[in-house]
């Protein structure tokens, strides 16, 4: 039996080394050689501090910012371990709200969110500024989006709209090799860049 046995045995701690081993650490440290930037997380640090990843949304509400994709991530509730709560760009518990097209509360979130974003400028809104993307935490806007806010931004920091349309223009990454995706506008790197103009 032994002699049966022994195979199998050698085979799965042979397997075991090398794929759950020595293969991971092998890529881990060819992609820290290589895109250190990219295997770190793709931080973004100034002056020493990390204020967060190219790779992960952050809320950003007030008038002077623009805004990013609304997230349907959670969070336990603190006061009943049983429900959850609101937890925007939750990069712990990432995924979408599972609201399909026929829900009620989609509809009645969308529509509110459509005519507040009415209220500060007219126009169609942009589909990315009232749907949450898959997973909860994308970092990037479409161009349209970007330039929906601009009026808002332009006012509350009173800098010209044609300024800040062309800081919206440079900071817009264009289709991976000019075929795959779409135009996005990464609204951390943005909003940095706008309180970089704001200090000049």
């Amino acid at each position: 039996m032994l002699k049966h046995l022994r195979p199998a045995i050698v085979l799965t701690l042979a397997f075991t080394v090398l794929c759950g081993l020595a293969y991971p650490l092998g890529i881990t440290g060819l992609a820290r050689a290589l895109f250190p930037a990219q295997a770190g997380g793709s931080l973004i640090v100034k002056n020493g501090t990390v204020l967060g990843s190219a790779l992960i949304g952050q809320p950003f509400t007030a008038d002077k910012y623009f805004h990013g994709r609304p997230s349907a991530t959670t969070d336990t509730d603190p006061a009943d371990a049983t429900k959850t709560v609101p937890a925007p760009y939750n990069a712990a518990n990432s995924g979408g709200s599972n609201l399909g097209p026929t829900s009620q509360a989609l509809a009645d979130r969308v529509k509110a969110d459509v005519a507040a974003l009415q209220k500060e400028h007219s126009g169609p809104v942009p589909a990315d500024l009232v749907t949450s993307s898959a997973s909860g935490l994308d970092p990037d806007i479409s161009p349209a989006a970007a330039d929906y806010q601009v009026a808002r931004v332009a006012k509350a920091r009173h800098i010209p709209e044609d300024r800040l349309r062309a800081l919206v223009s440079t900071h817009t990454k264009g289709r991976l090799a000019g075929l795959i995706g779409e135009p996005a506008v990464n609204v951390l790197l943005l909003n940095l860049a706008l309180d970089d103009l704001a200090a000049q």
